[in-house]
């Protein structure tokens, strides 16, 4: 874990995106120990598509609404049934696939800080990924209904979320770090015309 914060360095803003792209980032992404972890929820072999690394901090503080990850990182725009719309993030093509692609997808959090919610730990509705993709009406109806769990961990820890589980996370309110590395794995292709940002 030290290795790899003096690795990942600092970061500005909420986070970090085209981690993969670094070369120490990718090998870990594809180590056994890591692929171990995710390959039983995935249809296919892994894939690490995605990796963002966020670093909270009292001198970089962010408050997460409810939410789902519904985006995928794409190679270029195509005019492909299902996918839609499209955004562009940081230089790279953003697009919202079908739900079941999301649904056969799954994100490894490897914690490189202690994390409680004095921090900003990740805040889940358990279950909630099973509804498919929430409008704003049926995600309030859930946080009813569905108890909020928050996501306490140990550095080193790896906790494993389904894109589409209802998630949120508080301001830090502490002086500790509260530094993330979000990998996200797919083990299916895309359809033809399209290619993910990173596939190796």
């Amino acid at each position: 874990m030290d290795e790899l914060r003096t690795l990942l360095g600092n970061v500005t803003g909420a986070g970090q995106r085209g981690m993969l792209g670094r070369r120490f980032v990718s090998e870990l992404a594809h180590s056994e120990p890591l692929i171990s972890a995710v390959r039983p929820y995935l249809p296919g072999p892994p894939r690490p598509v995605r990796a963002i690394y966020f670093n909270k901090s009292s001198e970089t503080n962010w408050l997460v609404a409810w939410h789902q990850d519904l985006t995928i990182a794409v190679t270029h725009q195509a005019d492909v049934p299902g996918f839609g719309p499209w955004s562009t993030k940081d230089g790279v093509v953003h697009v919202q696939p079908p739900v079941e692609l999301l649904q056969d997808m799954i994100t490894l959090r490897l914690h490189l800080d202690d994390t409680d919610e004095s921090n900003g730990a990740l805040k889940v509705l358990q279950g909630s990924h099973v509804y498919g993709r929430l409008a704003a009406a049926d995600i309030e109806r859930l946080r009813g209904s569905i108890p909020e769990e928050i996501c306490r961990a140990q550095r080193g820890d790896a906790l494993l979320m389904r894109p589409l589980l209802l998630h949120a996370s508080g301001r830090s309110t502490s002086d500790r770090h509260r530094r993330i590395l979000h990998i996200e794995y797919a083990g299916n292709d895309l359809p033809d015309g399209l290619h993910w940002h990173h596939d190796a």
